[in-house]
């Protein structure tokens, strides 16, 4: 791997970057509606000279490089969509999008990379092939719209990656991996690159209550208040948190989006969101399973009626480690060691569909730091693109040298020692749709008396 080489080729491209950076902040969507910046990327790419495949009735694509020698498929990601924050400052006035995360920066990095490997000489000497793919709907928003989406039948998972796996895009793929951006630690300026040790795998969750509808001032016994047992049900959920081991990294963080209808009725339907997290998919059943039934014991106990959703989510994600050797080696090459921050001890509770990719192939999830302020919060941005974006393509780029060279040597004997989690992606599939279920948790029988299913 000749690192000066590689430099030059994505400092070429360091304008082209940072437009694209700068041109898809002022763009943001949320998953499967990231119609604008699915358009910007598919012209730039073709104006690359790229053949694409598009994902059929939804955003995304992909294009392969071919070396023109035989070789192992080394996929390259990052992600299309946004988020939502109101209180921040540069977010889209109207939807209350912003690009709080830094999938913005991916697809400007992906975009450079793209561009590089275009460049003359840029694959001397690698074999095999390189899959660029931007994929939709990291973010796990909106359930009922992704929900509505599967119903209709355009949508078979409500994650991105999930869905590009479920439709066989992937299934040549044999090494994957996607560089996220990260925060800048204050007392660490110098530091360019990180990764984690993992991330919890998720459930979300879509929780309807129904009571009975009173007049709250005059009658309220004649009502069946469904606030009430929404408020039992999180607190019957607290009350297990000190059960949960803490190697298992439980999470379970709810929101309650309807919270009644008008003030002076008894709220007689209450809807709640929220995801239930954990380090492994055994902690995450248990977890489930223990949570659905706290909920449904507190819906019952208030006389009211439950319909628990689940919805498949992110398996529980954890870095490759003979990919991590590699990542290092890279890293080391481009600014020694003391360039990077060695997290990889550290197992981090946020969830990922990188976790998807990676219990089929062997992946990793680095990140190239340049942001500042809290991800997902109003004070997020990347205050130097070129360096963040550029530093981004120049550690993939990398990545696919070292990779694929010497007879792609070192993909080859990653591939070879990897175990997946399950033996064909359509065991995968399978699995993941057994995940989503939907089901009334409480039943009124003939009697007026209440069970728990």
């Amino acid at each position: 791997m000749d690192i000066e080489k590689l430099k030059a080729l994505i400092e070429k491209q360091s304008d082209l970057i940072v437009k694209a950076e700068r041109d898809i902040w002022k763009t943001p969507e949320v998953g499967y509606k990231e119609f604008k910046t699915d358009a910007y990327m598919k012209a730039a790419f073709r104006n690359l000279g790229y053949e694409l495949t598009e994902a059929e009735g939804i955003t995304g694509f992909y294009t392969v490089v071919d070396t023109g020698r035989p070789g192992p498929t080394v996929l390259a990601l990052a992600e299309l969509d946004a988020l939502y924050c109101a209180d921040h400052p540069e977010r889209d006035k109207t939807t209350n999008a912003v690009h709080a995360c830094g999938h913005h920066a991916q697809c400007a990095a992906l975009l450079g990379l793209a561009a590089a490997l275009k460049e003359k000489g840029a694959l001397d000497g690698l074999s095999g092939r390189i899959k660029l793919c931007l994929v939709p709907a990291e973010e796990g928003i909106e359930i009922e719209y992704r929900m509505d989406l599967i119903r209709q039948g355009k949508i078979r998972f409500a994650s991105g990656k999930q869905e590009f796996l479920s439709r066989g895009y992937f299934d040549d793929v044999d090494l994957a991996f996607m560089v996220h951006v990260g925060t800048i630690d204050g007392t660490q300026q110098h530091k360019l690159f990180r990764k984690y040790k993992g991330y919890n795998g998720v459930i979300r969750k879509k929780i309807v209550i129904r009571g009975k509808a009173a007049h709250a001032g005059d009658c309220p016994h004649l009502g069946i208040n469904a606030l009430n047992a929404a408020t039992l049900a999180i607190q019957a959920v607290n009350n297990l948190r000190e059960t949960f081991p803490e190697g298992d990294f439980v999470r379970f963080h709810p929101i309650i989006t309807k919270g009644g209808d008008v003030v002076n009725a008894v709220p007689a339907e209450v809807v709640m969101q929220s995801y239930v997290r954990a380090a492994s998919s055994a902690a995450l059943d248990t977890a489930n399973r223990r949570i659905n039934r706290a909920i449904a014991a507190a819906a019952a106990a208030n006389g009211c009626t439950v319909r628990i959703s689940d919805i498949a989510g992110s398996e529980p994600f954890k870095e490759d480690e003979m990919l991590t050797v590699v990542y290092n080696s890279v890293c080391e090459a481009i600014g020694g060691t003391e360039c990077i921050d060695d997290k990889t001890d550290v197992w981090e509770a946020c969830s990922t569909d990188m976790g998807d990719i990676a219990v089929n192939v062997p992946a990793i999830h680095p990140y190239s730091i340049g942001a500042t302020g809290n991800e997902h919060g109003m004070d997020y941005a990347i205050p130097d693109p070129k360096k963040t974006c550029c530093n981004s393509a120049l550690l993939q780029l990398g990545l696919i040298s070292s990779l694929l060279e010497n007879g792609a040597a070192k993909a080859e004997l990653i591939k070879a020692n990897f175990k997946p989690v399950f033996p064909t992606v359509k065991e995968y599939v399978a699995f993941k749709r057994g995940q989503t279920a939907d089901r009334e948790a409480v039943s009124v029988n003939p009697d007026g008396s209440i069970t728990v299913l």
